[in-house]
């Protein structure tokens, strides 16, 4: 039989594309390509926006039409918090949510014996554990990704995330220690961790930290660049901290999430911690690591945020001199605390003030990248961009840069001996 898997969402939705896919791979199944003859549709669908709601309805619709004969799963964050639905409305044949996912290749069996409706949704969020499907591979463009854990804890007021994922839960340390391995005995040069939040890998292990989990892949022979997909300030340890300077292969680029430089939004937020607390774990980073790159995410325009407290916001990323930010304008998210809270924000002051500090992010941006000219810098080569005629790559730093050398091959590392600022894509 024939398969078709659409994705909507995050990196660890397309890790687990990746996983079902196998799955149905080693067991007799040909993956076919969009428009082709499918027996079997699967769509994993997102929830973390109304729109990703919105989206995630629509491609069931769509598919269902495309394909009137086959079999359809809808699996992961929007099915979880709206199987009854997708059942009734959108007529899916397979529904589960964040769970099970590893039991599909079974319940396809199931309903083609006797055709009938399987909606299989773990309801209790607290009792969840991490769906093992073993050693996978799933890669974009040169880079492989690594999922290490699963849900979150936190509960930001913004976020609907815990809702549909549940408790954080991690993988067992062996499975990310062999598919690492594994990825490495492949040829990737550059692995980056994943999962929905990363840094709380280990919290529900005993005696296992995330720093520790860190420590044993760094030491993989041939593993020349590990990433750390994102990390909260409270989880990195003075033993995280020494992993930075003295594991070359530890990719010097930290992304940590601020949300908000005012200690009151941050508390709106239901954040674990207030201005002043990320301004010291900077700073310590910086006294630690000089040249790292500090990128962070940015949410503006959440309810009751002022004028005074966006320019704290703006003004705390000077401080800390965060080099990139990914800015998120506040979008109301039905079934999240902060969806009923007063004060909401105009939408034309959201765009202001995103484009306020998108103008940051570049100035900042462009001061990092200067730091480095006339030096040597290692860079992943990842493609040949026609349109600049050259290969194309980041250094471990994230700086883009041309590689101004036709040497060497994509998927491996090219030292630049003496970077130029012609060089820098920004």
């Amino acid at each position: 039989m024939t398969f078709y898997i659409f994705t909507l969402g995050c990196k660890v939705n397309s890790y687990e594309t990746q996983a079902v896919a196998k799955q149905l791979i080693s067991l007799g199944y040909k993956n076919v390509n969009y428009k082709e003859n499918a027996d079997i549709v699967i769509i994993n669908t997102c929830s973390v926006t109304a729109t990703a709601d919105q989206k995630s309805r629509q491609h069931i619709r769509k598919f269902k039409k495309q394909y009137p004969n086959a079999i359809i799963v809808v699996m992961g964050c929007y099915s979880q918090g709206n199987y009854e639905f997708v059942s009734e409305e959108l007529d899916a044949s397979i529904i589960i949510g964040t769970d099970y996912r590893n039991e599909i290749p079974f319940l396809i069996e199931q309903y083609k014996k006797d055709g009938k409706k399987i909606i299989k949704i773990n309801k209790n969020r607290n009792e969840i554990k991490y769906n093992e499907f073993g050693v996978i591979s799933y890669s974009e463009n040169v880079r492989a990704y690594l999922k290490i854990q699963d849900g979150c804890d936190n509960f930001c007021s913004y976020c609907i995330v815990p809702y549909r994922r549940g408790k954080a839960h991690s993988r067992n340390k062996d499975e990310v220690i062999n598919e690492a391995k594994y990825l490495v005995k492949l040829g990737y040069k550059e692995i980056v961790l994943t999962g929905i939040h990363v840094g709380g890998y280990g919290k529900d292990l005993d005696g296992i930290a995330f720093s520790n989990l860190v420590d044993e892949l760094t030491l993989i022979p041939g593993l020349e660049s590990l990433r750390i997909s994102s990390i909260e300030e409270s989880e990195i340890d003075d033993h995280l901290i020494d992993l930075y300077k003295n594991r070359k292969n530890l990719a010097p680029h930290i992304h940590i999430p601020l949300q908000s430089g005012s200690s009151k939004i941050l508390k709106l937020m239901n954040r674990k911690y207030d201005a002043e607390q990320f301004y010291n774990k900077i700073h310590l980073l910086r006294n630690a690591l000089p040249n790292v790159a500090i990128t962070s995410d940015v949410i503006v325009g959440f309810p009751d945020e002022s004028d005074e407290n966006f320019q704290e916001t703006y003004d705390l990323i000077k401080k800390c001199d965060i080099n990139m930010l990914h800015v998120f304008p506040y979008s109301k998210r039905e079934g999240t605390v902060a969806a009923k809270m007063p004060n909401q924000i105009k939408e034309e002051v959201k765009k202001k003030r995103s484009n306020i500090l998108l103008s940051l992010s570049k100035e900042q941006w462009s001061k990092y990248c200067d730091k480095f000219i006339n030096k040597s810098i290692d860079v992943l080569i990842e493609q040949f961009d026609k349109n600049l005629n050259c290969y194309v790559g980041h250094a471990k730093n994230y700086i883009e840069v041309k590689i101004p050398s036709v040497e060497g091959k994509i998927g491996e590392y090219y030292t630049i001996e003496h970077l130029k600022k012609d060089d820098i894509i920004n």
